[in-house]
C-alpha cells in the first residue's frame, strides 16, 4: 500500500462492511436479515418487464424470506415462458407449491388482488405512466432507474406516491452497497473538508436514433412496447434484445433504447442514476439539485452543474480507465468511488475490515431488495424513495437538456422551473405529448 494513495479491488471489497452511514441507514446482506424481512406475514409480487434487468432482480426478490412471485407481465411472449419457466423451476427445487401467471398487459398484473406490489424493469418512457397505475391500483412499487423519462413525469409520480400513500422504491442500488455508503459517510462527516469539486464519470448522452429498421419477432407487440412514444419509432433487435429457450440463451446486451434520445437518456441517465446520485447525497443534496447547467461544448468535453454553494459537478472520468464512479475532492483530500474499488489520497480514509462475505456479481446482490421488503412491512421509506429518485433523475435530465439546447440553462431546485427560459425552449423539453390514447394519470 503506499504512503498517501491506497487502492482497494473488488475482491477486498466484498469483504468489507462499514458499521454507519451518516444520513441513512446500511442495509444488511441477505445472511444478515432473513428474519427482518420475514417478519409481517408474506408480500407476494407480480414482475412488470421480463427482461435481463428483470431476471436479476427476480433472483433476488424470490430468495427473500416471507416473498413469494406470483405474475409477470412482457410485450415479448418468449420472455414471458422464460419467466415461467425460471419461477416454476425454483419453486419446485425449493419443494413449495406456487403458480406464475404472465401477461401482455401490465393492467393485468395491476387487476390481480392477490398482488401486493410490482416490480417494474421496463424501458425508461413507460416507468412514469405504469407505476402511476400501480399506485392507483394500490399497488407498492420497486421502480428501475431512471425513475422517469421526463421531469414532468418525475413531479406527476412524486405526487401521486404521496397522495395514494404507497410505497415506492427506486433501483439506485449503490445505496445499499458498503463502498457508496463509506465514501458518502466521509464527505458528509467532513473528513475531506469543504468539497469544492466532484468528478462523477458516466459516459455520453444520448444520440439519434439511426439504427435499421427490421422484421419484427411474431411474439413482440411493437405498439404496446412503444406506448406513448412516436409509431414512427421502428424495430431493431438491438431495441429489445433476443432471447433462446430451447437451448437456453439470455440477452447478450442490455436493450440499445437508452441510447438514444427518441427513448432514453443515454449514459447520462442510464449511469448517471447511480453516480451522479452518489454525488448529490454526498454533497448533502438530496430533494435539491444544481442551480446552473453547462453542456459538452464551447471548448468543454464534458456536463458541468453549479450548486448554489458553489460546488461543481462535471461528468469528465478521474483516471485513464474511464472508471465509471465518483471522485470527491475536498480541501483536507480526495477519495475516488467506485463499484467494488476505494482509492483515496490518504489510507485513513479506508474503510474498515470486516467478513461480511458478499459473493456473485453486483447486480445480483440485493440488500437494496431487501431493504424495499422491510420498507413494505412496516410502511416507512425505502432508502431511495420517491422525492429522491426524482432528484437525482432530474439532474440527470437536466444535463440533457442542456446539451439539446447546446446552451448553459438555470435551474431552481426548490421550483423546479427553469429561469431566464425567455424563449421557453428549456421549459418545453420538461416534456413531451405522448401519443394517443395514452396518458400519464
Amino acid at each position: 500500500m503506499e504512503n498517501q494513495n491506497s487502492k482497494w479491488s473488488r475482491r477486498r471489497f466484498i469483504n468489507t462492511a462499514v458499521a454507519g452511514v451518516a444520513g441513512a441507514a446500511v442495509v444488511p446482506y441477505l445472511a444478515g436479515c432473513k428474519g427482518s424481512a420475514a417478519s409481517a406475514g408474506d408480500i407476494r409480487l407480480g414482475f412488470i418487464g421480463l427482461g435481463r434487468q428483470a431476471m436479476f432482480l427476480m433472483n433476488g426478490f424470490i430468495q427473500i424470506p416471507g416473498v413469494t412471485v406470483l405474475a409477470g407481465c412482457d410485450v415479448y411472449g418468449i420472455k414471458r415462458t422464460r419467466f415461467e419457466r425460471r419461477v416454476a423451476d425454483y419453486y419446485t427445487k425449493a419443494g413449495k407449491k406456487f403458480k406464475v401467471k404472465t401477461y401482455e398487459k401490465y393492467q393485468d398484473v395491476l387487476g390481480r388482488k392477490d398482488i401486493d406490489a410490482v416490480v417494474i424493469a421496463i424501458p425508461d418512457h413507460a416507468h412514469a405512466m405504469v407505476a402511476i397505475a400501480a399506485c392507483k391500483a394500490g399497488k407498492d412499487v420497486y421502480l428501475e432507474k431512471p425513475m422517469t423519462f421526463t421531469i414532468k413525469e418525475g413531479q406527476e409520480l412524486r405526487k401521486v406516491v404521496r397522495e395514494t400513500n404507497r410505497i415506492l422504491g427506486v433501483g439506485s442500488q449503490q445505496r445499499s452497497s458498503p463502498e457508496f455508503q463509506h465514501a458518502v459517510k466521509l464527505v458528509q462527516e467532513g473528513a475531506l473538508g469543504k468539497i469544492t469539486r466532484v468528478y462523477a464519470y458516466v459516459g455520453a448522452p444520448p444520440t439519434p436514433y439511426n439504427l435499421p429498421e427490421e422484421p419484427l419477432p411474431a411474439d413482440l407487440n411493437w405498439d404496446l412496447w412503444l406506448g406513448p412514444l412516436p409509431e414512427t419509432i421502428h424495430y431493431n433487435k438491438e431495441l429489445n434484445p433476443p432471447i433462446s429457450l430451447d437451448p437456453p440463451k439470455d440477452e447478450e446486451f442490455w436493450g440499445g433504447w437508452r441510447w438514444y434520445k427518441e427513448m432514453g437518456g443515454g449514459f447520462t441517465t442510464d449511469w448517471g442514476a447511480h453516480m451522479f446520485d452518489i454525488a448529490q447525497w454526498g454533497l448533502g443534496m438530496d430533494k435539491n439539485g444544481p442551480v446552473e447547467i453547462s453542456p459538452i461544448g464551447d471548448g468543454t468535453e464534458f456536463i458541468s452543474w453549479t450548486y448554489a454553494n458553489g460546488v461543481i459537478m462535471t461528468s469528465e472520468p478521474f483516471d485513464e480507465k474511464l472508471t465509471k464512479g465518483v471522485k470527491f475532492i475536498g480541501e483536507n483530500g480526495w477519495i475516488e468511488v467506485a463499484r467494488g474499488y476505494f482509492n483515496a489520497s490518504d489510507p485513513k480514509f479506508n474503510p474498515p475490515e470486516s467478513a461480511t462475505n458478499v459473493e456473485g456479481p453486483y447486480e445480483t446482490r440485493i440488500p437494496h431488495q431487501v431493504n424495499f421488503i422491510d420498507a413494505v412491512k412496516n410502511r416507512v421509506d425505502p432508502v431511495v424513495p420517491v422525492e429522491i429518485g426524482h432528484s437525482s433523475c432530474t439532474v440527470c435530465t437536466l444535463g440533457n437538456i442542456a446539451c439539446e439546447l447546446k446552451k448553459t440553462v438555470k435551474w431552481n431546485p426548490a421550483t423546479e422551473t427553469f429561469v431566464d427560459d425567455t424563449d421557453g425552449a428549456a421549459t418545453l423539453l420538461m416534456h413531451y405529448e405522448y401519443r394517443s390514447p395514452w396518458k400519464l394519470v
